[in-house]
């Protein structure tokens, strides 16, 4: 066992998820178990908090309102977008000092590992006994190592229900939908809505993902043809598209973009995408009924459509972090690896090993078309999306022949 008395500082950075406070739960509950530990507390709005000395002390918190939280969707702690240099992690580290935290956990992706790694940099540079731990999150299931990232099931499970209900709704109502999807460099989300198809000609017809370059001539053609096939077509694209030299597709259909704070093509809530899919189809196909929209910030959050394997998982990987850290005293990030036909295992990597990295979609998950996903990723993402999964019924009665009007 760690025996480095002080206090415990847990924190959430990055995108909000629906389970992302299970995990902070798990890190608080189980950290108040042992005796080493004075205090656990809680920076609001992570790293900004740090800094600022903006805590919470947790350890006040009561076990049932904790209980309550964790099944509370979004970042209880707040968030913040900020992505720390050394300077920045330099003030972050005697910040800690400060406040004699030993342990300190950070929940994020790969940015958050990164933080982890210069403060613990820091730490050692100053003979400061810190053990720092990155807990894993982010919808885009975009770190490496990990089978699959706590936060995508449940944005999985959002996707693949929303893209279900938009099939159903454009049978009653056929034309063409395009549907917008977070993912600026992986395709994880986007790719979910194939797990909303029942039956052979259910839509998503088409899903684009930025692990393929994106051709809008043969974007077109394959939506015409189509909806000249079924007399619609539903279609599922990442935000993050783009063409054979690695422009974003917003970028080449429209004059003007905006950038978010790090310099990157603003990509997710502005809409401009699916606007200006729609606008092409009109223009170039000349289909009347076009509809897009733009999932933004819906799947981060969403009440109602949590993945109860995502729940549990997340809420793991917080306590395994502790454990890790309490036990054992060594730094890392907490991975998530597949066993057998479903379960999982918890190891602790170096956080080299996900720091500053990006995973994407790997070939055997994505068809040769370039335009749908295989077999295999349905096999992947199947049993990540928990239980009671809404199912949709056609109708089946044969049609009663016509009298006035020949077929």
């Amino acid at each position: 066992m760690s025996m480095h008395r002080g206090n415990v500082l847990v924190a959430q950075g990055g995108g909000p998820t629906a389970v992302i406070n299970q995990s902070m739960v798990g890190v608080v509950l189980e950290a108040r178990k042992f005796p080493q530990v004075k205090r656990v507390y809680g920076a609001l709005h992570g790293v900004q908090g740090i800094v600022d000395e903006a805590f919470l002390d947790l350890t006040q918190e009561t076990t049932h309102n904790l209980e309550l939280v964790a099944r509370t969707p979004s970042s209880a702690l707040g968030s913040t977008r900020d992505k720390p240099d050394e300077a920045y992690c330099g003030e972050i580290f005697k910040s800690l000092k400060a406040h004699d935290v030993r342990y300190f956990f950070y929940i994020g992706g790969n940015d958050s590992s990164d933080t982890i790694k210069i403060v613990s940099q820091f730490a050692q540079k100053a003979n400061y006994d810190l053990t720092a731990i990155h807990v894993p999150k982010t919808i885009d299931n975009d770190l490496m190592v990990n089978d699959h990232c706590p936060g995508y099931p449940s944005a999985a499970r959002f996707v693949a229900s929303a893209f279900a209900g938009v099939n159903l709704d454009n049978r009653a109502l056929p034309g063409v939908y395009v549907g917008v999807v977070m993912g600026r460099h992986a395709g994880f989300l986007t790719a979910a809505s194939a797990l909303g198809r029942k039956s052979r000609d259910d839509g998503p017809h088409l899903i684009y993902m930025p692990e393929r370059d994106f051709n809008h001539g043969d974007f077109l053609e394959k939506v015409k043809q189509t909806h000249d096939r079924l007399g619609r077509c539903v279609i599922a694209v990442s935000e993050g598209i783009h063409d054979e030299n690695g422009a974003p597709i917003v970028t080449k259909l429209q004059e003007s973009v905006e950038r978010d704070a790090h310099g990157n093509v603003q990509l997710s809530g502005t809409g401009a995408l699916a606007d200006l899919l729609t606008g092409s189809i009109k223009k170039e196909l000349g289909i009347k009924r076009v509809r897009g929209d733009t999932f933004g910030y819906l799947q981060r959050s969403f009440l109602g459509v949590v993945s109860d394997v995502d729940q549990r998982e997340a809420r793991e990987v917080g306590e395994k972090a502790a454990q890790f850290a309490l036990w054992h005293g060594v730094n890392g990030t907490v991975t998530i690896h597949r066993l057998g036909e479903y379960s999982v295992e918890y190891r602790l990597e170096p956080l080299e090993a996900v720091a500053g990295l990006t995973k994407v979609m790997p070939d055997e998950f994505i068809h040769a078309s370039g335009c749908d996903v295989t077999d295999a990723f349905r096999i992947y993402l199947s049993p990540l999306l928990g239980s009671d999964m809404y199912e949709s019924f056609h109708l089946r009665a044969p049609r009663v022949p016509k009298i006035l009007k020949s077929e």
